[in-house]
């Protein structure tokens, strides 16, 4: 069983076996987080939560919340909050750098290849296994943290409500701010009578509006403006993989001209069918550029806001659950998230089950993970065993 864990914000320093054991822990996930955010949101979940019981579903739920206030890639930043709440900051870059490394050096050695040879070597029939053995382990989660983020008739409204305006392709920064709001002004509508000034927690942290690009399109490439504009990205990324794409193509594609509309699309293409976040694209367009030098400034510059971001924000987030408004906020934030959680759930479905074979797939992976609670990374291996063995017949 592991230790227990350090209180956040005590003076208590964590053993070296804790902190290696979080490193550890970090990999193995990240070796085998294929199916994006939402994937690893349930995976890591299933894994610390339920199994190793690190903390509890109310503060996994309020860390998740938080991701989704705070610029950067959510599922990487999950990684470092826990990390940090188990070990404290050796824990944070324990964590962080344990998920995103397997991602990072997959995506350097495809883009070897890419560069050598032309082209990436196709893996379709590994996602065709691994999506379908996904879906299990997201509703699993998305029904746990359901029952700790419902917690009556006004957030079941919330989290429906956002559900349905995430298909009508309505903002999802402002869908969070707003569930938040809603659930906040709804709670604490006794305390508005007779004031007139009404305190907003988080909304300074929670909203970033992208700035114009600093780069000059006639510009020369160079480390320092390639470290420049992955900062920038890194520190305004809000949303999905399309969000990275759009920064990235002003940047790279259109101001620039450091890369061709084929070369991004080929770098989005590689993060989407690597384990781990998306955002180690980045490592293949900085080894387009400049070799290894290029991938590790580029991936070092797109991820340093967020461990920046999550060293400040961890520390306050048992201070704003104890606040009675902000609290309520957050209780709002947390089940619009699981609403934005199951839209993508819906999606990722529809993608990971194209016939039979795969419907069966992702019944087995479910009696596995309701019945027998393996390792998510069993479940995973499960899967990619069964995309091989209908490449084999």
């Amino acid at each position: 069983m592991p230790m227990t864990q350090p209180i956040p914000g005590s003076t208590a320093r964590p053993t070296r076996s804790v902190v290696i054991d979080v490193f550890l822990t970090f990999l193995r996930i990240g070796v085998t987080a294929f199916g994006g955010p939402a994937a690893h949101i349930a995976m890591m979940r299933h894994e610390l939560v339920e199994r190793r019981k690190w903390i509890d579903e109310q503060h996994f739920l309020d860390l998740l919340g938080a991701t989704n206030l705070i610029p950067g890639p959510n599922s990487s930043e999950m990684a470092m909050h826990i990390g940090f709440v188990r070990a404290g900051v050796w824990g944070l870059l324990a964590g962080g750098i344990a998920f995103v490394a397997p991602a990072m050096l997959i995506v350097l050695a495809l883009a070897w290849m890419y560069v050598e040879y032309g082209t990436t070597p196709a893996a379709e029939w590994l996602m065709y296994g691994i999506k379908p053995v996904i879906i299990p382990l997201v509703l699993v989660a998305l029904w746990s943290l359901g029952q700790k983020a419902v917690k009556g008739r006004l957030t079941a409204v919330i989290g429906i409500t956002v559900l349905l305006l995430y298909f009508a392709r309505i903002n999802f920064v402002l869908l969070l701010i707003g569930g938040g709001m809603a659930v906040m002004l709804a709670q604490n509508a006794a305390r508005l009578r007779g004031r007139l000034l009404l305190p907003l927690p988080l909304l300074g942290s929670g909203l970033a509006i992208p700035a114009a690009s600093v780069t000059a399109p006639a510009a020369g490439y160079s480390l320092l403006k390639l470290a420049l504009i992955f900062l920038k990205i890194g520190a305004l990324l809000y949303g999905s993989g399309y969000v990275l794409f759009a920064f990235m193509h002003a940047d790279l594609v259109e101001n620039n001209h450091w890369l061709t509309e084929q070369q991004l699309v080929d770098a989005i293409a590689i993060g989407q069918m690597t384990p781990g976040p998306l955002s180690t694209s980045a490592t293949f367009v900085g080894y387009l550029l400049d070799g290894v030098p290029g991938a590790l400034i580029a991936t070092v510059a797109i991820y340093l806001p967020a461990f920046v971001i999550v060293a400040i924000s961890n520390p306050l987030i048992p201070r704003i659950r104890r606040s009675v408004w902000a609290g309520s906020f957050l209780d709002g934030v947390n089940v619009a998230a699981l609403g934005l959680m199951a839209a993508v759930t819906w999606e990722l479905a529809r993608a990971a089950f194209p016939d039979l074979y795969t419907l069966a797939v992702g019944a087995a992976a479910a009696v596995l993970v309701v019945f027998f609670r393996p390792s998510s990374v069993w479940i995973v291996l499960f899967g990619g065993a069964m995309g091989l063995l209908s490449a084999a017949v």
